[in-house]
């Protein structure tokens, strides 16, 4: 399974003629991508009636990720916060069956701790049982020890463009979910990836799908409007490749 989607659906005015049918922006977003990423769960809590609304507005084959608040990431440091993580994990369960993956990204500053780690994760994992992702930021999150800590846990490294330390590129820890965040290079958030790097990135997904894993590709570099034209080439030369 690959799968291809921004972060967040939003629909630039210089692609509207190709969202043209009827609906809200994320009902119209879904009839071309089936992945989203919601980051605004990193800045603020939503209802859980509101993640409900968003999964009955998609297509049965429709999932989420969804960025882990910043309370438990940048300001908590990976702090198990009973209450905020309780609350969070009551929200998403808006979501039911259309929850495919939860994002928990990191803080540059923040090293690879085994202790801190273990219990931030013991506790997350206490309370879901979906796919993780994670995108660390401090190279000491590349070592044999870290990964062996995601792989105990189930959860996926994220291959991020640009990536922070050599070898931040490739997908670690848990090989059932091959997680691609690619956020604009070389300007992060702005830059737009040219067919180059779009081939790129696709003999890398075509690579992690055939040995076993569920594919995301997750495009961030929505400053300018770049993300949503990029998911949707990059789906184009899979449907491509694939009629071949």
């Amino acid at each position: 399974m690959i799968r291809i989607g921004t972060a967040g659906w939003a629909i630039p005015s210089h692609y509207k003629k190709m969202f043209e049918r009827e609906g809200s922006v994320l009902e119209r977003y879904a009839c071309s991508l089936d992945v989203v990423e919601i980051n605004s769960s990193f800045y603020r809590h939503h209802r859980e009636q509101t993640y409900e609304r968003w999964a009955a507005s998609v297509p049965k084959g429709f999932r989420f990720s969804v960025k882990v608040p910043r309370a438990l990431t940048h300001e908590g440091e990976l702090t198990p916060d009973r209450q905020v993580l309780d609350r969070f994990v009551g929200e998403i369960g808006g979501l039911g069956g259309k929850l495919g993956v939860l994002l928990v990204q990191l803080p540059p500053k923040l090293a690879f701790d085994a202790a801190v780690a273990t219990r931030f994760f013991k506790a997350l994992r206490k309370r879901v049982d979906v796919p993780l992702a994670l995108e660390p930021r401090h190279p000491s999150w590349g070592s044999q020890r870290a990964d062996r800590l995601l792989e105990r846990f189930r959860i996926a490294r994220v291959a991020a463009d640009p990536a922070p330390w050599i070898g931040a590129e490739i997908p670690a820890g848990h090989t059932d979910l091959a997680y691609f965040r690619w956020h604009g290079s070389p300007r992060k958030y702005y830059s737009d990836y040219d067919a180059e790097g779009l081939a790129s990135l696709q003999l890398q997904v075509t690579a992690a799908a055939r040995k076993g894993a569920d594919v995301w590709v997750i495009f961030d570099n929505t400053a300018h409007g770049h993300a949503l034209g990029n998911a949707l080439s990059l789906r184009q030369r899979g449907r491509g490749k694939q009629s071949k």
